[in-house]
């Protein structure tokens, strides 16, 4: 099959590359000229018979709006677009209808794998109507990983963007768990081989599961974790998480704590912390460390 790619970085360019492994056509452009084939948009169209297909995997918000309004400007009706980056699933829904009106069928596909997904495959979560997904179908199978599991219709534009967000959410609780599990056994003192507790645990636990695997393989790598510092930022698909477990009324309170703790590992000296300790100083007379 032919498709254009838009955006070649670390995802993009993977993901065009295991396309050609497995026999599609792929025209790829990017905004860095030494890694596209065409150097524009209109290139890219034109060089696509129709009817085309164009995966977009810019950046979500600003970048992913400019490439689709362009796109809606470019392309012909019976053409489809599959925005395969972190989009929100509200602005899929908007997208969706966009290109409608213009006779473009719309795709939004959350992207599962990371720097693994070369070899290993993409898990891929879909949004659209049938027509629309079908004719991207074998691009998607293609991408997913070999076996009967990695791909889901999840549903109507932005369905595919929504349970991603979700799984974002599960992934920030799963991290956050091991992270403070790995911080309690650290501080133990009785434990006196951190890194070989979390390799045993790979097989026989029901911890087990491809998030511990990276830990271990991070671990052999630098066992004390010295070189990393304690920072950690957020996509964004967390946030989304959890404002759309206000918008439902679903408590969330394990996703939620997880993108709290993030907040904190960028505060050097968290100004809520100033409060409490000046508050025990004050009704308790205890001490209080100066900065």
């Amino acid at each position: 099959m032919e498709l254009g790619l838009i955006g070649l970085g670390k995802m993009g360019g993977n993901m065009a590359e295991r396309l050609r492994r497995g026999g599609h056509t792929v025209i790829g452009y990017d905004r860095d000229p030494a890694l596209g084939d065409v150097k524009t948009l209109e290139e890219l169209v034109a060089g696509l018979a129709a009817p085309r297909l164009v995966w977009v995997m810019v950046p979500a918000g600003g970048p992913t709006q400019e490439t689709i309004d362009r796109l809606g400007e470019l392309l012909s009706p019976g053409d489809t677009v599959v925005d395969g980056g972190n989009s929100h699933y509200v602005d899929d829904q908007r997208h969706a209808e966009y290109l409608k009106g213009k006779g473009i069928g719309f795709v939004d596909c959350g992207v599962s794998g990371g720097v693994w997904g070369l070899e290993n495959g993409y898990a891929l979560m879909v949004g659209g109507t049938a027509e629309d997904v079908a004719r991207a179908q074998p691009v998607f199978d293609t991408l997913k990983p070999e076996g009967e599991f990695g791909f889901v219709h999840s549903g109507e534009a932005g369905a595919g963007h929504f349970v991603k967000m979700v799984h974002n959410g599960i992934e920030y609780g799963m991290m956050q768990s091991f992270a403070e599990g790995y911080e309690l056994i650290k501080a133990s003192g009785i434990v006196n081989n951190v890194p070989e507790t979390f390799r045993s645990w790979q097989e026989g636990t029901v911890i087990r599961s491809w998030l511990l695997d990276l830990l271990n393989l991070a671990l052999a790598q630098d066992p004390e974790l010295a070189d990393i510092r304690g920072y950690a930022q957020d996509s964004g698909e967390g946030r989304w998480t959890i404002q759309a477990a206000v918008d439902h009324a679903v408590p969330l309170p394990a996703i939620t704590a997880s993108l709290y703790a993030r907040f904190a590992s960028r505060q050097d000296d968290s100004p809520a912390m100033k409060v409490i300790a000046a508050l025990r100083n004050q009704f308790g007379g205890h001490a209080v460390e100066k900065s």
